[in-house]
């Protein structure tokens, strides 16, 4: 496959990003996972290229040494996701689980600040039915009408959430189906080599990334340790999904993007694109073709290492986070804490 793009340094971090979010104004925010590190900032805003704490110092206040002090209800434990809606909010998704490992009682939640006013405005807490010790809630998405949320859950069992947004309540659905979780026999490579943890342990992430069909009526997922695409009606989660029903037999495998981690629909269109972490690359998927849709690559580059989350600006620019989840403490114990990682843009 022939690259047609290639990619240009918006900026670089001190700490492992994985989120990255453009407002419709163009604004730029991103966030910083507690994971091997206890970093200083869990969500901020690029201003003249350096990363701000957003929506201020005191949600980003929480410091695992201190957590007996500071109530993790009302401040960010471990961001994992952040989403602008395109309606003057950014949505914060905090999975509250340093390391990927002990959730802490309380914190896991989806945030809404208001962008006019840098305010927070909305939290929708997730207690132990939705979000059970091993859950770690990995990404969101919006109805096009700004009323419900559907979450990952990449945890050890993994599942989704929806969101009624107006009463702040949700429901776990496809908990423990097959199409939410990971993969069983398939090893996650990095610089051609199976990546593993000193105890032996591989990637092990279920449902993850997450994407809306551009009219809103498709749910789209997969698991990182996965290959194959999954996709929902949105009708089934917000009829009989929300009233605590199985909806798993309107589950569809839709092709095989192989192993990704991020997934945004070019705006407008049905062209799926997909962060690919195992060669250093982005690629995309016409879903218009239907789930035989072909992998096409749209740039390699070593530079790319673990492209991890996509957002599309306003002009149409799409931007990826490069998260070095293979260079991490994870898999390299004698990697520093804080590793420097990148935003880029496609161009």
């Amino acid at each position: 496959m022939t690259a047609s793009r290639s990619i240009e340094l918006v900026a670089e971090f001190g700490h492992q990003v994985t989120g990255i979010s453009v407002s419709e104004d163009n604004r730029i925010f991103v966030n910083f996972p507690r994971w091997t590190e206890d970093t200083e900032v869990s969500v901020a805003e690029l201003v003249d290229g350096q990363p701000r704490p957003y929506p201020d110092e005191e949600w980003n206040a929480w410091r695992n040494a201190k957590k007996d002090e500071i109530t993790p209800e009302d401040h960010f434990v471990c961001v994992q996701s952040i989403v602008a809606d395109g309606r003057s909010s950014l949505w914060v998704l905090d999975a509250a689980a340093p390391a990927q490992a002990h959730m802490v009682s309380g914190g896991p939640k989806l945030v809404r600040v208001e962008l006019a006013t840098n305010t927070v405005s909305q939290v929708i807490p997730f207690d132990e039915d939705l979000a059970p010790q091993g859950s770690y809630l990995n990404d969101v998405r919006f109805s096009p009408d700004g009323k419900y949320a559907y979450i990952t859950d990449s945890g050890v069992k993994g599942a989704l959430l929806v969101v009624d947004i107006g009463a702040s309540k949700a429901v776990r659905v496809l908990d423990g189906d097959p199409s939410t979780q990971m993969k069983k026999g398939l090893n996650v490579t990095a610089d051609g080599k199976v990546l593993r943890r000193p105890d032996g342990r591989g990637v092990e992430f279920s449902a993850d990334g997450i994407e809306l069909s551009k009219d809103g009526t498709y749910l789209y997922w997969q698991a990182i340790k996965g290959e194959d695409l999954y996709r929902i009606p949105t009708e089934a989660l917000l009829g009989a999904g929300l009233r605590g029903e199985d909806v798993s037999g309107q589950v569809e495998p839709y092709g095989k993007n192989g192993v990704c981690d991020g997934l945004l629909f070019d705006r407008g269109t049905d062209v799926m694109y997909l962060t690919s972490p195992q060669d250093d690359s982005v690629k995309r998927r016409d879903l218009a073709q239907g789930p035989d849709a072909p992998v096409e690559l749209v740039v390699h580059d070593d530079r790319l290492r673990w492209p991890d989350t996509f957002s599309q600006g306003p002009d149409g620019t799409i931007y990826v986070t490069t998260s070095h989840i293979q260079d991490s403490a994870f898999f390299k114990p004698d990697a520093p804490p804080a590793l420097p990682t990148q935003l880029w843009k496609l161009v």
